[in-house]
């Protein structure tokens, strides 16, 4: 069974960082394109970041704008979404996911339950 765990979110004032993990457990994730997205209240979930199996691709949605940094570990079977520069429009529920099937890490198979971030000005 597919578990996904996250942890790191939390409060942090605009201009602040947080670094969030996700644990991955119930298959070899080393195999697959893992990824972030996350829902503000009121608001459609939305892609954040992908990462494919090895780690040498990465993709970020535009709003990025090179404050944030995905990476993975296989050894660990985690993978990370260090945020810097936080502003407050980055207040979401963050969630870790998994594509297991297919390639499009824009619609994955697993997700976990979800980590909050919030933002304050």
């Amino acid at each position: 069974q597919v578990q996904l765990v996250e942890s790191g979110g939390g409060l942090v004032q605009a201009g602040g960082s947080l670094r969030l993990s996700c644990a991955a457990s119930g298959r070899t994730f080393s195999r697959y394109a893992m990824g972030w997205f996350r829902q503000a209240p009121g608001k459609e979930r939305e892609f954040v970041a992908a990462i494919n199996w090895s780690g040498g691709i990465t993709e970020y949605a535009d709003f990025v704008k090179g404050r944030l940094t995905i990476s993975r570990d296989n050894v660990k079977d985690t993978v990370s979404l260090q945020m810097n520069s936080l502003k407050p429009e980055d207040t979401a529920v963050y969630y870790c996911a998994v594509t297991v099937r297919g390639s499009n890490w824009y619609s994955p198979d697993y997700w976990g339950q979800g980590t909050q971030v919030t933002v304050s000005s």
